[in-house]
């Protein structure tokens, strides 16, 4: 099966975790920002993705627990490309939306002030003026 295939697969067959933050954050709902759900990037599926300041959401459950070796290999992958990945447990969205919903808030926001940060001035070398 293709990435792209298994991907749609996966929006299909959401948990319960995850269709809750879908409602919450598609169509720009919060701070503006467009995510993506269940989304290729390269050879992973991320859960959500903000395409514009490069932020993984992923929602993690029991199965989560044994995985431990392939969700570190795929963080790493993930942020030497650019993305900060950001993880909350099923249980966390299921029993306080509201709290996961201004973490990412506030990790958006301080997404977008380290991307918007101007980049610091090269040092001068040896006769450069």
């Amino acid at each position: 099966m293709d990435i792209r295939t298994k991907a749609k697969q996966l929006r299909v067959n959401s948990t319960d975790a995850e269709n809750r933050l879908w409602r919450q954050i598609r169509n720009r709902q919060l701070e503006d920002w467009k995510f993506r759900r269940q989304m290729p990037v390269d050879h992973y599926i991320v859960d959500f993705v903000c395409a514009e300041l490069k932020l993984v959401i992923e929602l993690d459950g029991g199965q989560h627990a044994k995985a431990g070796f392939y969700d570190d290999q795929r963080t790493e992958f993930l942020q030497s490309k650019g993305y900060q990945v950001v993880r909350f447990w099923n249980n966390e969205v299921l029993g306080n939306t509201e709290g996961v919903l201004e973490r990412i808030a506030e990790i958006l926001a301080q997404r977008k002030k380290e991307l918007d940060a101007p980049f610091p001035p090269l040092p001068r070398g040896r006769g450069q003026g």
